[in-house]
């Protein structure tokens, strides 16, 4: 029996070592052979001559480079030496290194995402709501957004005298700097900036950048050859860099301030190893998450990677995307790409769009501090970005085929599905129009009508009326000649239903097709329901359909406060990439609505959808929305159409060319084709509108072709062609009432101004990212 007890005793401790030494094993990325992957290992190959190449130059002592492809590790090499001074020491794959400044996104900007992301802060915070004493000489308004995208009007880099006295005075010194620049103004790269927002973290976490991520990122993620102060046994496979007071650093930080504040800062003192930084790139790749551990919603990683315009470059939040600094970029890397360089001699690229990261990492800084590898590391991307074979649609792992095979079901459709038992009992009235249909094409207001246990009292129309054909200022009421019920109009002599129209019902229910444009009135009509049924203690339930240009892209200037109307229902931005359903939630919440709300979800609808991959019918949704190609077009020429041009209303093509009298269409063609615009042409025209503005007069102008839907920009089309009009024709074109639909007065007085596209989108880009903070809490799908 002891012999038994001693047996089961020690099985247990081996089964305890055993799972001590797992739990002790870092995270990795799994190891594939390229070829099964789909990617050429020859090509591959050719970054062994290009290292080779870089080490005969004295660009760095050594190096390694990891590709990863699809989740797998497809190369990892290491090259060179890590050490050569006082003696040399060979690389390793399991090298660490000081990452110098790919700390400002890995450690520093991920933590400061994850408490936007819980609510502890915005992006269009004050920096001295947190630390107060930052406001000093003229610095009250500088933003968190600013800082991270290093548009904050600080110095690059403080004078290291500031940092000798120890890290309090250190900090104070900077709380005190003078403006360098005018703040949003400029693009001006700085420590200082993330220096500033490790104190943040500090400020509103009471631990240290270094704690923090360690918390919340690296240690969720299994990377435990990552953080700040490396242990003695990182030390030991760390990269040598310079020479400090005597002695040579490894395992210790490299930039003198950071190395002055401790060690720990926003801007520098991360350390990794290749391995543990391919795990962080396949998070950020999954949007978010990594066998379990969830970082960073999906709609956060959204926010932080997508191009901000700063002035002239292309920005993520703490990310490089395309700008002066980002010579270590791959050449084939997609627009979607995002990474970041750091002074030791690091880099690391993502590309959702190829599936695709490329790690660099070295010590290009020993012995002398004299070598470069920023080219170097831009052809490793382009190396590895050409060895895909496989074809973008392929790699990208849903194809649109694959999409259109699914059969999207609507809220109808679903609430037909399980019975109406959302509605049992109740007695309604419906808010719907002509695209109010189930998936074979039958009526919302007869299915409902016909609905078991459900009593259909009244219905209500938008815009349009109720068949959807009306193109007038104010639609009477009327009655349905199928059921006999009455119709109250909510475009005539109020948009807003009545307490008298509400009464004896206990819920509203809201079906119409929206378009994805803040100013189409369906969703303000949506809105003041909302009110109207709050105000009646009855419930409102919301009957979900697509957003037929897609879920995912969202653009153009938010609506300024003061600015609400019917076009435009709230602070959101021209182009919203909501739902109706996702649209109600957020106006319940923000506008404090507070009515008893339902959404009826759709099922196998995605967000990165357009109408034509969803398999529903095309229903016009109004008069002058006659296909999915005017869709796309609407958010950037309906915002024109305020103004004295015909958006082609009265013609077989509304919204597919602008025009007048007095535009000269091949000048403005040439002009829009030169500036660049991806994904569209421009055909100079001529068109007779039969009705409405111009009818009978001939017109001059320009026919919008779109060459390309997935890079096809429709706000930013309409923006400059709005800046060409004011430049070719500033006597013709009236723009007095080019703010009514456009909603932002600086936007408006910027065009006025004769501002180029990229200073007019850098303007309103805090907004449009902190309107993406403000989204992601209500999306459904």
């Amino acid at each position: 029996m002891k012999q038994v007890t001693l047996i089961f005793t020690c099985l247990l401790f081996l089964i305890a070592s055993v799972l001590q030494i797992l739990a002790a094993e870092p995270t990795r990325l799994p190891h594939a052979k390229a070829a099964k992957v789909g990617m050429d290992p020859d090509r591959l190959s050719e970054i062994d001559f290009v290292v080779e190449r870089g080490l005969e130059r004295d660009s760095m002592p050594g190096a390694v480079v990891l590709v990863g492809y699809q989740g797998k590790v497809v190369f990892l090499k290491a090259y060179g030496d890590r050490q050569v001074k006082p003696d040399k020491r060979a690389m390793t794959t399991d090298t660490v290194f000081d990452l110098a400044s790919l700390t400002k996104p890995i450690a520093t900007a991920t933590s400061i995402m994850k408490l936007v992301e819980q609510g502890q802060l915005k992006l269009s915070d004050p920096v001295a709501k947190y630390i107060p004493e930052f406001a000093a000489n003229g610095k009250q308004d500088v933003t968190i957004y600013q800082l991270l995208t290093h548009q904050g009007g600080l110095i690059p880099d403080n004078s290291i005298k500031d940092y000798l006295d120890g890290p309090e005075t250190a900090m104070q010194r900077i709380y005190d700097l003078k403006l360098y620049y005018q703040p949003g103004t400029r693009f001006a790269y700085t420590d200082v900036g993330f220096i500033l927002l490790g104190d943040i973290v500090k400020r509103i976490t009471g631990e240290s950048v270094h704690e923090f991520s360690l918390k919340n990122i690296f240690q969720p993620l299994g990377m435990q050859e990552t953080g700040y102060l490396p242990a003695d046994e990182l030390k030991q496979r760390a990269a040598t860099t310079q020479e400090r007071d005597g002695h040579w650093m490894r395992g210790e930080v490299h930039d003198p301030r950071s190395y002055r504040l401790g060690g720990v800062a926003g801007h520098a003192g991360l350390f990794s190893t290749a391995e543990d930084l391919a795990v962080y790139a396949q998070m950020m790749l999954n949007q978010g998450s990594y066998k379990g551990a969830q970082v960073l919603k999906p709609e956060t990683i959204d926010i932080m990677t997508r191009g901000y315009p700063v002035v002239d470059d292309i920005r993520g939040l703490g990310w490089d995307s395309l700008s002066r600094y980002s010579s270590n970029r791959g050449d084939l890397f997609s627009r979607r790409a995002f990474g970041h360089g750091g002074f030791t001699g690091t880099a690391i690229w993502m590309d959702p769009a190829q599936d695709l990261f490329v790690i660099f990492l070295s010590n290009r800084v020993h012995p002398d501090g004299k070598g470069s590898v920023n080219s170097l590391a831009g052809r490793i991307g382009t190396i590895a970005a050409a060895a895909i074979t496989k074809q973008p649609g392929q790699t990208a792992g849903v194809s649109v085929a694959s999409r259109a095979s699914l059969e999207v079901q609507t809220g109808i459709d679903v609430l037909k599905q399980e019975q109406f038992q959302s509605l049992k009992g109740m007695r309604i009235g419906l808010i719907t129009n002509h695209t109010g249909l189930t998936r074979e094409g039958e009526s919302t207001v007869q299915v409902l009508h016909d609905a078991p246990g459900v009593q259909l009292k009244t219905l209500f129309s938008p815009e349009h009326g109720f068949a959807g054909k009306l193109d007038v200022s104010k639609i009477g009421d009327s009655t349905d000649t199928k059921t006999g019920l009455k119709i109250f109009s909510l475009y005539g002599k109020t948009r807003t239903p009545t307490p008298e129209s509400l009464q004896d019902l206990d819920a509203l229910v809201f079906d119409i097709q929206d378009i994805g444009a803040r100013f189409y009135t369906y969703i303000s009509t949506m809105g003041n329901a909302m009110r109207a049924a709050k105000e009646q203690g009855i419930k409102f339930i919301v009957l979900d359909r697509p957003n037929p240009i897609n879920g995912v892209d969202f653009a153009g200037p938010v609506l300024d406060e003061g600015a609400q109307s019917f076009v435009g229902y709230h602070r959101i931005p021209v182009r919203h990439g909501m739902t109706a359903g996702e649209l109600a939630r957020m106006f319940n919440e923000e506008l404090q609505i507070g009515v008893a709300l339902q959404v009826v979800s759709m099922k196998n609808w995605k967000r990165e959808m357009y109408y034509d991959e969803t398999g529903l019918t095309w229903v016009n949704p109004s008069p002058n929305m006659r296909n999915l190609n005017e869709a796309v077009l609407y958010p950037g020429i309906g915002l024109l159409e305020t103004t004295n041009l015909s958006v082609g209303r009265g013609t077989d093509t509304p919204f597919e060319w602008i025009g007048a009298p007095w535009l000269q269409g091949m000048q403005l063609a040439e002009a829009l084709n030169r500036s660049g615009l991806p994904g569209v042409r421009f055909v100079p025209v001529q068109f007779t509108p039969e009705s409405s503005k111009y009818s009978g007069e001939l017109c001059g102008g320009v026919n919008f072709i779109v060459t390309d839907r997935e890079r096809f920009q429709p706000v930013q089309t309409g923006l400059e062609i709005a800046i060409q009009l004011r430049r070719l024709f500033p006597e013709q074109w009236e723009t007095r009432n080019f703010n009514r639909l456009l909603g932002n007065r600086r936007v408006f007085d910027a065009v006025l101004q004769g501002q180029s596209l990229m200073q007019i989108r850098s303007d309103y880009q805090q907004d449009l990212a902190e309107f993406g903070v403000r989204r992601a809490r209500y999306l459904l799908y």
